[in-house]
């Protein structure tokens, strides 16, 4: 094998690789085939739990809902203030674990059709080495007032240091970025129906 070989068939597996570390893949989700999305007219976003180290990423990424639900046009959504009113009106102590019986209270308490309820379970720098990037996942799910029921659920992960930041120390997404991008995809889903 001549130099000029070697030299296309090492730029020809560096681009494999490119290729490959930029291949995304589609989100896996739950949405009730049953369920007719054109019903859910309005949503109150709960307060999400923050499993991260971060104590300020639930609600960063509570706001990033609501302001990408508005956004979207899907559902009208109530200020957080509301939300917080009547979850206090209703004594609910653990917005996490919900029962089906206070979902349709504050359903209906909220003027709602849906719920949107939340987890970041990651929410800062993960380090590859010595290539330090951002890393966020939520768990998101909407629930339906009037039966209680989770309609839609998704987990996303968004982040971490891809191929050029790890081999090229090419600039990773800020967190900001990187919040925004898995909410917006974790939203698309919805987009789609």
């Amino acid at each position: 094998m001549n130099s000029f070989s070697k030299i296309i068939s090492f730029f020809m597996l560096l681009m494999s690789f490119f290729i490959l570390s930029c291949r995304g893949s589609a989100p896996i989700y739950h949405l009730r085939e049953d369920v007719d999305m054109s019903f859910f007219k309005r949503a109150a976003v709960m307060p999400f739990d923050n499993l991260s180290n971060d104590k300020a990423a639930g609600e960063v990424v509570r706001h990033l809902v609501i302001s990408e639900l508005l956004a979207s046009g899907l559902v009208d959504v109530l200020v957080p203030g509301e939300v917080m009113a009547a979850v206090n009106e209703l004594d609910i102590k653990n917005i996490s674990s919900l029962s089906e019986k206070q979902i349709k209270a504050l359903g209906k308490l909220l003027k709602v059709e849906a719920l949107i309820i939340g987890t970041v379970e990651q929410y800062g720098e993960t380090r590859i080495g010595n290539v330090s990037a951002p890393e966020v996942t939520v768990t998101l799910m909407m629930a339906d007032t009037g039966t209680g029921n989770i309609i839609w659920s998704i987990t996303l992960t968004r982040g971490g240091a891809g191929f050029m930041a790890r081999y090229f120390g090419a600039k990773a997404e800020t967190m900001s970025e990187t919040a925004l991008a898995v909410v917006r995809e974790a939203l698309s889903t919805l987009k789609k129906y």
